[in-house]
């Protein structure tokens, strides 16, 4: 089973939530709180099973636009969909920080002449795929019909009226006050990509069950369906079949674990990696009380059918001592060198954060640290000059010592400034 794709062929469910002085209130004009945790409640979001999140940033000046660009980097980091930012967007500089905060999208307000003259610009420099545009009347299209067309991705509506004027678009339907059967009429608009608002917010029950009910009616859906029934794995007399847990962008082994039939199945609806417990004797939601979920990016049966293979996305630490693999009482470790491009960085940056905190002394590297950030700056500078120069030589292996010492500074800078591999190649796959 692989992990979620949003074709557009597929309806999506997309709640809004509203931002505001770090907490998440009720709606643009109803400033009552309903949650003081916005990560936590995005992460209950994904597992009730929504597909993506808009974020609209309520916020009434820059000091709070920074705290509510600080949450939403939490929500982002801490869930597993994609996230639009909406709200509070004046100049480019707006829409950076926002994909910087892990944004996938970000809205533009079609009602904000600073914000259709903003449009080519930041679809150019962050790809249009990037840029969404925010409407909550038919004329905000229209009057934008080329611009919108050739440099945004989808367009939020702020309203339940399609029209010919969304012709061609992808749209995202923010639906309140609606009723089922509205729900209906809005997503048979072959334009309408997903729906969002308060119908989407407050369904009674799960996602999943509505996910269902609009496939019953006809719809297609973002649903998965598992390859392979439960009951063609070989589960031992307990009825369990055992779970080697894989970090989907280290390959590091973080656990072993065990799923019956019933989490089996509730991974396959949620998307969250759901085992059953032996000591307690029952279903077990990992993360559910530390936050530490498990987002399922991969599933296999080994060639016997009687183990599974999760590969996943790992939210903070999988072990409950704290460690980040379960996986770390040495037994035999053999000496060798490695050329793995990730395990060479990641062992590299060790040794690093090691020195930081265990000082060695005559170590250049503890030499850097106490010098402190501009002697760090300072040397990055020169390593990068140093490329500039040996890439005009005819010798690679001039220009491979050179990249070589550049990464080793960049590695130091990021130990200083807190940074860690992850936080570098989760940047880069965004782009």
């Amino acid at each position: 089973m692989k992990g979620k794709n949003f074709n557009t062929d597929k309806k999506l469910l997309i709640p809004c939530v509203y931002l505001k002085d770090g907490r998440l209130v009720s709606g643009f004009k109803d400033d009552t709180v309903i949650s003081d945790e916005p990560a936590d409640f995005a992460a209950d979001l994904v597992r009730r099973g929504a597909d993506r999140l808009i974020i609209f940033d309520l916020s009434g000046g820059d000091r709070e636009h920074e705290e509510n660009l600080t949450v939403i980097r939490e929500i982002t980091a801490n869930i597993d969909i994609p996230v639009i930012g909406a709200g509070n967007i004046n100049r480019s500089e707006d829409v950076k920080k926002l994909k910087y905060a892990g944004c996938s999208s970000v809205a533009l307000n079609m009602a904000k002449e600073s914000n259709i003259e903003l449009t080519e610009e930041v679809s150019k420099r962050f790809g249009r795929e990037s840029i969404t545009a925010c409407a909550d009347i038919e004329e905000q299209i229209l009057d934008n019909a080329e611009l919108i067309r050739g440099f945004v991705g989808d367009v939020i509506l702020l309203n339940d009226v399609i029209t010919d004027a969304y012709k061609d678009l992808r749209v995202f339907c923010v639906l309140n006050g609606a009723d089922h059967e509205k729900a209906k009429a809005i997503l048979s608009n072959e334009c309408v990509a997903g729906i969002s608002g308060d119908y989407v917010n407050h369904y009674p029950a799960s996602l999943h069950e509505l996910k269902r009910k609009f496939e019953d009616e006809g719809f297609g859906m973002n649903i998965w369906r598992h390859k392979f029934a439960f009951e063609e794995f070989k589960t031992g007399s307990d009825g369990l079949v055992p779970v080697v847990v894989q970090d989907e962008e280290t390959d590091k082994v973080l656990m072993v674990a065990y799923m019956n039939r019933e989490a089996y199945e509730r991974t396959e609806e949620t998307g969250i990696m759901t085992y059953y417990s032996r000591s307690r004797g029952k279903l077990w939601v990992k993360g559910e009380t530390s936050g530490h979920y498990q987002y399922v990016r991969e599933l296999y049966g080994d060639c016997d059918m009687d183990t599974i293979l999760a590969r996943v996305k790992q939210i903070g630490n999988a072990c409950h001592t704290g460690s980040y693999s379960c996986f770390f009482n040495e037994i035999v470790d053999r000496d060798r060198k490695t050329k793995n491009p990730a395990r060479v960085f990641e062992e590299v940056l060790s040794v690093i954060l090691d020195r930081k905190e265990n000082p060695k002394e005559g170590s250049y590297t503890n030499y850097l640290f106490e010098k402190g950030l501009d002697k760090i700056l300072k040397k990055v500078g020169e390593e990068a000059t140093e490329i500039v120069i040996a890439a005009k030589n005819p010798d690679k292996e001039e220009v491979k010592y050179e990249i070589s010492d550049l990464l080793y500074h960049i590695m130091v800078l990021m130990a200083e400034c807190g940074l860690d591999w992850n936080d570098i190649t989760g940047e880069l796959s965004k782009r």
